[in-house]
């Protein structure tokens, strides 16, 4: 019994840690550290950051968090498929709003496509979510794999390393949620691979 409450302790330290939020701040730290935009000044890449982390995690998680505490559920029982469509709705708009503010602001493509390439697999998400109920966890560590082969491509570089550990990571957040009963093995699996296309067509083609 101990044991068994050590594990979903575990479990949820590791869906906390990887929220579905962060592929957009992850994504943008990755472009200032490893392509020509690193020769920006650290100010302003911090500035963006900032925008990114308030737009894409902050605002989301917060305002999910004070509708379920509106709704007065648990995190339990605010992932029912049913009750996940306002979370999606919410994150949507806040999405939208960092990307019309980085247009406005006439951001660098690149920049930009990370945001995108998070709404398209939201919203994919979302309208998978009308029929069938879909992990978001590992459709952001997906995207984050998407991200990574899309940018190898423009940018030349070998990807493998950097994919092996989002597998691994994928992997061990996948099992969380099937830990705590959120999600099946194919609703993690095709989770997954719904991130990795959405962000890869996103950031290639859009």
């Amino acid at each position: 019994m101990k044991r068994d409450k050590q594990f979903i302790l575990g479990a949820r330290l590791v869906s906390m840690l990887f929220t579905p939020f962060y592929l957009p701040f992850i994504g943008m730290a990755a472009l200032f550290l490893f392509s020509y935009l690193n020769m920006f000044p650290w100010n302003y890449k911090l500035q963006v950051l900032f925008m990114v982390y308030l737009f894409t995690i902050l605002l989301p998680t917060l305002l999910i968090h004070l509708y379920r505490r509106y709704q007065g559920w648990t995190l339990i029982e605010l992932g029912h498929r049913e009750r996940r469509m306002v979370p999606y709705v919410l994150s949507i708009l806040c999405y939208f709003t960092c990307i019309y503010i980085m247009d406005h602001l006439h951001m660098p493509h690149f920049m930009r496509s990370i945001v995108i390439a998070a709404l398209v697999v939201q919203i994919v998400c979302a309208l998978i979510n009308v029929w069938w109920k879909i992990s978001t966890h590992t459709a952001a560590i997906g995207g984050v794999g998407g991200a990574i082969f899309s940018f190898s491509l423009y940018l030349g570089f070998n990807p493998v390393w950097w994919l092996c550990l989002v597998f691994l990571i994928a992997g061990l957040l996948g099992t969380c949620r099937m830990i705590l009963r959120q999600h099946s093995l194919l609703q993690v699996v095709v989770g997954f691979w719904v991130g990795f296309l959405c962000a890869a067509v996103a950031i290639l083609f859009m």
